[in-house]
This record gives C-alpha cells, sequence and structure tokens, in this order.
C-alpha cells in the first residue's frame, strides 16, 4: 500500500470522486451533501491523498486547513473492491500523522448520521474520535454527524 499526496489531475481520481459524490447524493438529501468536488480539493487550504496498492487506487483523504490549531477530514473512500483491507485505517493514522507534525491540537469532521455511514463512524471512534457540536460552518442537520479527535 502506497499513500501519495496528490495533484487531482488524474482522470482515475476524478472517476473515483464522480462515484463518492454520486453515492453521497444516493443517502443524503442535497443540502446536507457536504462532499468537496474536485476544483473545491484543489483549494489551497486541502491537502489530498490517494492510496495505491499495486496501480489500482484503493481510496482517498483529504484534510482541510481551518485554522492554525484546526483540520478537516475530508472526502475518505475506499474503493468497493478494497474494503475491509485496511485502506482506510492506514490512511487515516498517515492524516493523523501529517496533522500532529503540521503542528494542529484538532481534526474534526461530518460525516452522514443514516446506517450507510456507520462503518465510517466506527472507524473514526476507534481512532479515537469522539461526537461533539457542530464546527467551522456547519450547522445542526439530522442528517450529520460531526467529530473531532485532539492531537497530541
Amino acid at each position: 500500500m502506497n499513500i501519495v499526496i496528490d495533484d487531482l489531475s488524474s482522470p482515475e481520481i476524478a472517476e473515483f470522486l464522480e462515484a463518492h459524490i454520486e453515492d453521497m447524493l444516493a443517502v443524503s438529501p442535497p443540502e446536507s451533501k457536504h462532499a468537496l468536488d474536485l476544483d473545491d480539493l484543489r483549494k489551497p487550504e486541502i491537502t489530498f491523498w490517494t492510496v495505491w496498492e499495486d496501480k489500482a487506487l484503493a481510496g482517498c483523504g483529504a484534510l482541510k486547513h481551518l485554522d492554525k490549531d484546526h483540520a478537516e477530514l475530508k472526502s475518505m473512500r475506499t474503493a468497493p473492491q478494497c474494503k475491509q483491507r485496511g485502506v482506510a485505517s492506514a490512511l487515516l493514522s498517515h492524516i493523523i500523522e501529517f496533522a500532529t507534525s503540521a503542528g494542529y491540537q484538532r481534526i474534526s469532521l461530518e460525516t452522514g448520521s443514516m446506517a450507510f455511514f456507520a462503518p465510517a463512524r466506527n472507524l473514526y471512534q476507534k481512532f479515537g474520535f469522539d461526537y461533539c457540536p457542530p464546527f467551522a460552518d456547519y450547522v445542526e442537520d439530522p442528517h450529520s454527524t460531526f467529530m473531532t479527535i485532539l492531537l497530541r
């Protein structure tokens, strides 16, 4: 498994992220979809990683700078054929290490509250994320769950 910072220029990642947004729209109302598109992920406040197994795209994730102490986890996705193989855990561990070394004190995230998102919520809890109120520009939403972790 190889985790790299990605410039989001390949058609493969564009297709992968399009599938991610389609999945989010299939289970969340449009006003509750917070997944970023390619243009938003290319903004300077975002660091974006891809996970590769051999030459196959296995997953992705991003970290959005909110302020000097706080970052937001975004766009976590594992390829369907790679689920339950440790891709998300390896990537989340990598992102947490990156955020810690960059001096962030906290990482927060928004994910869905529906059953579809239960595996993601379980993963985040396994890594020490706790439920929290909305952060940044988010507001209470019955379709959203907010989580945060304090870094050492």
